[in-house]
């Protein structure tokens, strides 16, 4: 067997395909016996090998699960069929938010084909010093909040089918994110030299196991640009701490994201217990790619809010803080 992943030439333990997509042993050995597919050779030890192929079929598989699909629907597809049902999935979850931005922005404004390309290039060829200046230069040109969801978003997009397909290694998915990272956190730091924060205080971070972070970051942009005050706390947050944190810092809101890599009824159940543990002022919020976030919310009694405020898309972050704003002003004027 050949791989066809740019990341990785030779062959993978089960241990790497279990990091790699989250997929754990028990999992990957119960699908080779019910529907033959991964199909692993053997070492000289007998232990169990994959190549790349089947790593970028699994990472397929792996998505399509996290969006809903159950796996003997998808687990004996060929990779074209992978990646079909994984595109056409995609494009139905973001088809109003894509119907959203093409009322709020001009035409034309996302980054184009071409300037993608070149910044993928550099990324490839690890110009972290050229990359780390197109993004300043679109910030410049655009301001923080368009080049948020007109380039970072879109490159997102780009550099996970990369990933997704084999076609970017890992360490060069973490480059892009650090350098992204780095501009952002750069044009907040100059916001906050400029203006002073004022209410809400939100309090940003991830639930143990999400350890992406670049989500956050792009939300708590929206969140300054606003003029909030927010205190990010980083990733992988233990529930008692956030808690303990809220407290502490006087957050009026606490804002977590979320990848679609999450198990949907475990963030269900997280969402649940936060809500039950944080004072009932305090707003909890939820953004990101997990598909359970947008479900409709059951069992609330009628008028009662919400267990959280699902925030998926950025614009949304500017309709809650205007909302969390304007309810202080009516409960203050009572």
């Amino acid at each position: 067997m050949t791989s066809t992943s740019s990341e990785s030439p030779g062959w993978h333990t089960i241990a790497d395909v279990e990091r790699d997509t989250g997929l754990s042993k028990d999992t990957l050995r119960v699908w080779e016996r019910r529907y033959g597919f991964p199909m692993p050779a053997r070492d000289a030890l007998g232990e169990r090998q994959y190549d790349g192929q089947q790593l970028i079929r699994l990472r397929h598989i792996r998505r399509l699960i996290d969006a809903g699909h159950r796996p003997g629907r998808v687990v004996a597809l060929t990779l074209e069929e992978l990646v079909a049902l994984n595109t056409q999935t995609q494009a139905e979850r973001i088809q109003p938010e894509a119907r959203h931005l093409e009322g709020a922005s001009p035409p034309g404004v996302s980054l184009n084909g071409a300037a993608m390309e070149r910044w993928m290039q550099m990324l490839r060829r690890q110009d972290a010093h050229g990359l780390r200046q197109a993004l300043a230069q679109a910030v410049m040109e655009r301001g923080l909040a368009r080049m948020v969801i007109e380039c970072v978003a879109p490159m997102n997009v780009q550099v996970g089918q990369a990933w997704l397909e084999g076609r970017l290694a890992v360490y060069e998915e973490h480059l892009y994110t650090e350098i992204v990272q780095s501009v952002m956190r750069q044009a907040l730091g100059q916001m906050a030299q400029a203006h002073a924060p004022k209410p809400p205080r939100i309090l940003l971070t991830t639930l143990p196991g999400e350890v992406h972070g670049l989500g956050l970051l792009m939300a708590e942009c929206f969140m300054v640009l606003e003029g909030c005050h927010t205190i990010p706390l980083g990733v992988q947050t233990p529930l008692p701490d956030i808690v303990a944190a809220t407290a502490t810092s006087g957050a009026d809101i606490v804002a977590l994201g979320f990848t679609a890599a999450q198990n949907p009824r475990e963030v269900r159940a997280a969402l649940e217990q936060l809500r039950e543990r944080l004072p009932p002022h305090v707003e909890l919020w939820a953004g990101g790619q997990c598909p359970v976030l947008y479900k409709p919310q059951r069992g609330r009694l009628p008028g009662a809010p919400p267990v959280f405020w699902p925030m998926g898309r950025l614009e949304d972050i500017q309709d809650g803080v205007a909302r969390w704003r304007a309810l202080g002003t009516t409960e203050a004027l009572a």
